[in-house]
């Protein structure tokens, strides 16, 4: 399967590369980049030298068509790629988009939380929310799938069994969520630099992350009616990762056991999410696709706790997972 790449720069399309370059039915052919200077992907990312000798290029759809390329993965921030997206689609090939263009579903949402219009609804209504362990069957046909963002992942899939059976009050919920700098990209920022996060913990966004109504549009999903979260994330000094506490209130009492078993009968087929019985540290899933998942009630209330790696399962691990989905692959394909 011949493979393109847009935003070939940044760090979750290095940890693509990575993936697609141990996948049996992938073949990288096309590497884009808005970067006058074209670069080798080697250089842009020394850890890939030896691995792939394809340099950078402009992003051209009818070279892609010439080149066989079936499925690109799009890694643009949100906003730049809509173009390119259209272009593609219109040229029969599928597309992951790792970007939040076309994650909410509804545009004028999209405009309340990131300030501009929407420029392609058409494929809007047509693109397929890529979360594989809720939205599985609809990926298989996708021709274009609207990537998940890291910070979701952990909350959409942690409350997910409760939402599902309704065990708990669907407007009192609290996800508390840390991350790694990593999270904010590699384009050189004040509040990510050295000096500024090392050694220091801080919220931010609060009230206003554009993950919140992502969060709430799969729970309402999930549920069949209106879903409300409260979600406050925070940059921690650690270069990747992401631990999430969600705060739950049940509308009856449970156990630990009983939710350990909830959980581990509703993800029974889902290979990467592992429910553990102890709590999980974001050093368990570090360089992994898999999520981590544990429980704990305290004074009535349920906490699930959750781990991944924002980049691989939060990223690029998960739009693998979509292309092994869409394509036909055993779902674990190269991403063991």
């Amino acid at each position: 399967m011949k493979i393109a790449i847009l935003g070939g720069t940044g760090y979750t399309a290095c940890e693509l590369i990575k993936i697609l370059l141990r996948h049996p039915h992938a073949e990288i052919v096309a590497v884009t980049s808005r970067d006058e200077k074209m670069p080798a992907v080697a250089e842009s990312h020394p850890s890939l030298a030896g691995r792939i000798k394809l340099r950078m290029e402009p992003f051209d759809p009818d070279k892609l068509v010439a080149k066989g390329v079936r499925c690109v993965f799009g890694c643009l921030p949100h906003g730049a790629g809509m173009a390119a997206v259209q272009a593609l689609l219109q040229r029969g090939m599928r597309v992951i988009d790792l970007s939040a263009d076309y994650r909410l579903r509804d545009p004028n949402v999209y405009a309340q939380w990131y300030g501009e219009s929407h420029h392609d609804l058409p494929n809007l209504a047509k693109a397929v929310y890529g979360l594989p362990e809720i939205y599985g069957d609809d990926i298989k046909a996708a021709m274009l799938i609207a990537n998940p963002g890291c910070y979701p992942q952990t909350g959409i899939l942690g409350l997910a069994p409760l939402v599902a059976g309704k065990y708990i009050k669907l407007s009192d919920i609290i996800i508390d969520s840390k991350s790694g700098v990593s999270g904010a990209g590699r384009t050189p920022k004040l509040t990510t630099h050295f000096p500024e996060c090392n050694e220091s913990v801080t919220a931010y966004s609060v009230g206003q992350h554009r993950h919140t109504p992502e969060i709430e549009q799969a729970l309402s999903d999930i549920a069949g009616e209106p879903v409300e979260v409260i979600f406050t994330p925070q940059l921690m000094p650690m270069d990747r990762g992401i631990f999430s506490t969600i705060y739950a209130s049940p509308h009856r009492p449970f156990t630990d056991a009983q939710l350990l078993d909830l959980y581990r009968t509703y993800y029974a087929n889902a290979p990467f999410v592992r429910i553990t019985n102890q709590i999980p540290t974001t050093k368990d899933t570090s360089h992994t696709n898999f999520i981590d998942i544990t429980l704990r009630v305290v004074r009535g209330r349920i906490l699930v706790l959750v781990a991944e790696d924002n980049l691989i399962r939060g990223a690029s691990g998960v739009a693998v997972q979509n292309f092994n989905r869409m394509f036909g692959y055993e779902e674990t394909t190269g991403l063991w």
